[in-house]
Parts: structure tokens; sequence; C-alpha cells
């Protein structure tokens, strides 16, 4: 009987003990914290990984004239930029409209001066488009900057106060008895050949050359719209770093500039950009 009254005792303390420690108050937790937003760009690539580049668009024709009116004005003005030219390494893809008043009678006898033309053959059946590129390789503009250049070769990119890749919509007078003289150029690409380069990538004298021709029998039909040139390569600068390289006769006389230039791809296009001929490497 002793032994049950101590065994009851001592499971009376122990429910007693455990009411007394369940009504305890416990110590709040605490709150777990808010979770970080992650900002694009936080991300660490994994090792040996590389984010892809962003692509830059290349300089087309309204970029081109912004860029030499640039340098005709620093030039005017004997300044001196300092630093590297952010346009050097630059690609570009340059339309120029030609034969904005169509075809005309012929070819001139020397028409090696870079100027894109369109004209017909003698019996006006067949339209010819023709572009010589010029030897500038001894000009003025070429003089004591061509470090290891063996060769120069220019092209002219007519009417550089037209930002825009078509014709223009100002028509000659025809009341005007006087023929008029076109502007002079002054925005051209100077395509340059190092020594130890590839002969194969020069023209030599030779035109990039293509023929439009009739259905059939039928003579060739100049198209409404026009036919234009599209030159596609890299701005490889002049040994002073700058992109640009201009020249004037006098104080009053515009500036001519003219782009050192890496070739890469000329094309004849419709005017909805069809090609008709390409020429690559020059």
């Amino acid at each position: 009987m002793a032994n049950s009254v101590v065994i009851l005792g001592r499971i009376a303390s122990a429910v007693a003990l455990g009411l007394v420690v369940s009504g305890c108050p416990r110590a709040p937790e605490e709150p777990a914290p808010p979770a970080q937003p992650i900002e694009a760009g936080d991300e660490t690539p994994p090792a040996g990984s590389q984010l892809p580049a962003t692509p830059t668009t290349a300089l087309n024709r309204a970029d081109m004239i912004a860029a030499a009116g640039e340098a005709a004005a620093a030039y005017a003005a004997g300044a001196v930029p300092e630093g590297n030219d952010a346009l050097v390494g630059r690609a570009f893809s340059v339309v120029m409209p030609v034969g904005c008043s169509g075809p005309a009678a012929g070819l001139p006898a020397e028409a090696a001066d870079g100027l894109a033309r369109v004209a017909w053959n003698t019996d006006r059946t067949v339209i010819r488009f023709s572009l010589t590129p010029g030897d500038w390789t001894a000009s003025a503009l070429m003089t004591g900057a061509n470090g290891d250049w063996e060769e120069v070769e220019g092209i002219w990119l007519p009417r550089p106060w037209m930002t825009e890749d078509g014709c223009p919509a100002v028509r000659a007078d025809p009341l005007q008895n006087a023929t008029q003289t076109p502007t002079a150029q002054s925005l051209g690409l100077a395509i340059v050949h190092a020594e130890e380069g590839s002969r194969l990538d020069r023209r030599n004298g030779r035109a990039y050359a293509h023929a439009v021709r009739g259905e059939g029998e039928a003579p060739a039909q100049w198209p409404q719209a026009g036919l234009r040139v599209r030159l596609e390569g890299r701005i490889v600068g002049f040994p002073d770093s700058r992109a640009f390289r201009c020249r004037a006769g006098g104080p009053d006389m515009r500036p001519i500039c003219v782009a050192a230039v890496q070739l890469d791809r000329l094309a004849l296009e419709s005017a909805g950009g069809e090609a008709l001929s390409e020429w690559r490497g020059g």
C-alpha cells in the first residue's frame, strides 16, 4: 500500500511539472529576413562564359554625312581633335542612288573618276551601269597620310547635302538655257590597300559593270524608281586615328573630306533592295 502511494505521488508531481512548463511564455521567433529582389545584370555568369555583346548598327548614309560635316567644321576651324576617333572600326552600309535623271546618251571616254553612272549603249537597247574607282594614291588628301598603304582607290558619294537614300525631288528648270555646272564632289570613300594586302581586292582601273537588258528582243526599260548602289565595309581610319581627312583650296571653299575604309561589298540594287549584281572583297 505504501508503495502505491509513493508511485501515485510521483505521477502527480510529473503532471504538475508539465503543467508549469507548458504555462511558461515562449520567446517569440524572429521573422525571416525579406527576400531581396534580383535586378537584371546581378547574376554572375558561370566561369568561362561570356555575355553576348550588344550588336552595333552599321553607319548609314546620314551617319557618314554627319560625321564628314563635323570633320569639315573642325578642319576649317583649325581644331585638332583629341583621342581616338570612335568611328574607326565601325561598319558602314551606305546607299546612293544612280541615274536619277535616267540613262545618259553614253559613258564618257575617261570614266575612272569614282562616280557611278548609267548610260545607253550605241543602239539604245541596253542600259549599262559603270563605276570605276579613281586612283587617289598620289592625291593631296593622301600625301603624308597613307602610312603603309600601297594603293588608294576612291569612290564619291554624290549630293552630301541629302541624307535620304533616294533621288532628289528637285528637277532642272527647262526654261534655263545655260547649262548648269554640278557642285564639285566633297565626300568620298578612300579604299586603302596595304602593301602586304591581297591584290585580288583591287580594281586596278577596272569598272564595276552591269548590263540591264529587256525581255527577249525588247529594249531595256529604265526602272521608274531608279537603281541604287550599296557600299559596305569598315572604317579603318588614317594613321592619326581619325576616320576622315579633309582639305580645302582656300577659306571660302567647302572642304573635301574622305574616310579611309576597307570595302567588303559593292552591290547594284533595285529601289526595293533586290541585288542585281554584287562584288565582294573590294
